[in-house]
């Protein structure tokens, strides 16, 4: 057994009953030492769903140095290094050699993924590295729609920046330019340029370590690097890779996420002003292990006065949710809660498109990510997600965020 593994079973002994993932911390995390796999015919040729906008997509990585900083997590290491991915709408003709379809994952990344078994998703059923996006590496971007609206994506807590993959892919087809983030020695794996790997042994180690009356210290230290790493990203929207930075509009910058990538979306709004728009996809707005209204963040505290939208799963909206009633009530911009039916936290990841070809049972899938119809579940996300970025950075209202809509059952006002 390796050390990140020893950490890991030491976590999870401790911790198994705080309910992380209610803060952000993703159940990954608390299932990184996972139980026996279940028995799968082979690794499966998993595909993600296609996206439906108008546009080719084109996606290039490329590595961030913040010298300003030492790393919040390795003090040895005296700067802070991230990996990011961008995805944009690429120009026509851009497909075939050299301009091939991305990986879903690098090879370093996916190994690591994979050995967590992520939230149901047993291990060797899937070859993450194997999967291929519908974006093509390195084609250059389409210009003829000017500048464009770009986005930050945060994924939740010890999740991959690819962790929401379906949902970026759908944005850079209608229009926008998407950055992912991988926050380094956070999330389980993030593969850099010279082949070297950074893992989660830090983190990890950090969870063995803290006593359950500190974990809201650690929850903040989570979250304040976040911020400060998307800070980072927004800083250098002005020298993006592959000619983008004379595509996006820094002027038309928005930001989402699930679970702590959604608590990060808010808490970044907060304290920058340059993000004009934000969605959190059930991220708690608060540094606990469960939800119960206090050690709220600032942001749950003041609210925003800018345009803000919450997706929740089944049972938790800003009427069950402390901290996202406290935000309510303090939010003086525009703002709607939304519920998907039959949800759970995950839905609204990659696993409501990969857990079902990933040879799981009907039990498997309905802890993971709920009743919801998985196909009907990404549609429902990226259809919102879409439309809320688009009547705040595009100007298009097409009014699906004025009431409940017969087309899109699955989605329910909480107001």
């Amino acid at each position: 057994m390796n050390s990140s593994s020893a950490v890991t079973g030491s976590a999870l002994t401790r911790r198994s009953v705080l309910g992380l993932a209610a803060a952000g911390l993703t159940a990954a995390m608390l299932a990184a030492a996972p139980g026996p796999a279940q028995a799968v015919p082979g690794v499966v040729a998993a595909k993600l769903p296609a996206p439906t906008g108008p546009h080719r997509i084109g996606t290039v990585s490329t590595r961030l140095v913040d010298t300003s900083r030492r790393d919040p997590w390795v003090k040895s290491v005296p700067y802070r290094e991230l990996m990011i991915s961008v995805w944009y709408p690429a120009a026509g003709g851009s497909h075939g050699a050299p301009h091939r379809l991305a990986p879903y994952m690098a090879p370093g990344a996916a190994e690591r993924w994979n050995a967590k078994s992520p939230h149901g998703i047993p291990k060797d059923a899937i070859d993450f590295a194997a999967v291929r996006t519908h974006a093509r590496e390195g084609a250059p971007a389409d210009t003829s729609g000017g500048r464009r609206p770009v986005l930050l994506y945060a994924s939740g807590a010890n999740d991959p920046r690819t962790w929401g993959t379906s949902a970026v892919e759908e944005l850079a087809s209608r229009g926008y330019v998407v950055v992912t983030i991988d926050h380094t020695y956070e999330a389980p794996g993030v593969q850099f340029p010279d082949g070297s790997v950074k893992d989660d042994a830090p983190l990890l180690k950090a969870l063995a370590e803290t006593a359950e009356s500190e974990m809201p210290a650690l929850l903040k230290k989570v979250l304040d690097v976040r911020v400060a790493d998307s800070k980072f990203v927004l800083d250098r929207l002005g020298s993006l890779p592959n000619g983008l930075s004379r595509v996006v509009d820094q002027k038309r910058v928005g930001m989402l996420g699930q679970s702590a990538g959604g608590i990060a979306a808010a808490q970044t709004m907060y304290e920058d002003g340059r993000v004009k728009a934000g969605l959190n996809m059930d991220g708690t707005l608060e540094n606990n292990a469960e939800p119960k209204g206090t050690n709220l963040l600032p942001v749950a505290r003041h609210g925003l006065d800018r345009p803000f939208l919450l997706m929740g799963r089944q049972g938790s909206d800003r009427t069950t949710e402390p901290s996202w009633r406290a935000f309510w009530s303090h939010t003086t911009g525009w703002k709607r809660n939304l519920t998907l039916h039959g949800s759970k936290h995950q839905t609204y990841t990659d696993l409501a498109a990969l857990l079902p070809q990933a040879g799981v049972g009907h039990e498997v899938m309905e802890k993971n990510i709920g009743t919801v119809a998985p196909a009907r579940a990404v549609t429902a996300e990226r259809t919102y997600a879409t439309t809320f970025f688009d009547r705040w950075l595009r100007n298009r209202d097409n009014h699906l965020l004025d009431a409940p809509s017969a087309k899109y059952p699955e989605m329910e006002f909480a107001g």
